[in-house]
């Protein structure tokens, strides 16, 4: 099966047809403690925590995309990266928050530019890192074009 794009404002074909029915849905995020870590992003973000679901604790984004926490006991939690494409005008206040409970962010994913933002694609970015060490990121602009509007 050969995967290619017909131009840069085209969305992916395979054998010539749009893929343009499948939605990203949910991610399981690893954590010590999941309502800890569902309340800490969802705090940061604005969003709220969700009525448990099985095992999992819910966070669902605005273009519903459910991150469910969920704890594993005994087993590590390996760091993973979460990134949200946020409002520009919310992005101070949700900076403000990350100040307020005392979490630094950074310029890069690499954590060595503390207590700034970047500016990268003409929007403004951020890393922090969850309780458990998951290198979140909010940013005001998709890096790719395929993101935007």
């Amino acid at each position: 099966m050969r995967f290619r794009r017909r131009s840069p404002e085209d969305s992916l074909f395979i054998a010539g047809r749009d893929l343009v029915t499948a939605e990203f849905n949910h991610t399981i995020v690893h954590a010590t403690d999941q309502r800890l870590s569902a309340e800490f992003i969802a705090t940061i973000l604005g969003l709220e925590v969700g009525a448990p679901v099985g095992p999992f604790v819910p966070v669902t984004t605005a273009n519903r995309v459910s991150l469910d926490f969920y704890e594993n006991p005994g087993q590590p939690v390996v760091s993973q990266h979460y990134a949200f494409l946020v409002p520009d005008e919310e992005f101070d206040t949700m900076i403000g928050r990350l100040e307020a409970v005392g979490v630094t962010y950074y310029a890069d994913p690499s954590h060595t530019e503390p207590g700034r933002a970047n500016d990268l694609f003409g929007g403004r970015g951020a890393y922090f890192d969850d309780p458990d060490g998951h290198n979140m990121e909010i940013l005001t602009r998709p890096y790719t074009p395929f993101g935007a509007d």
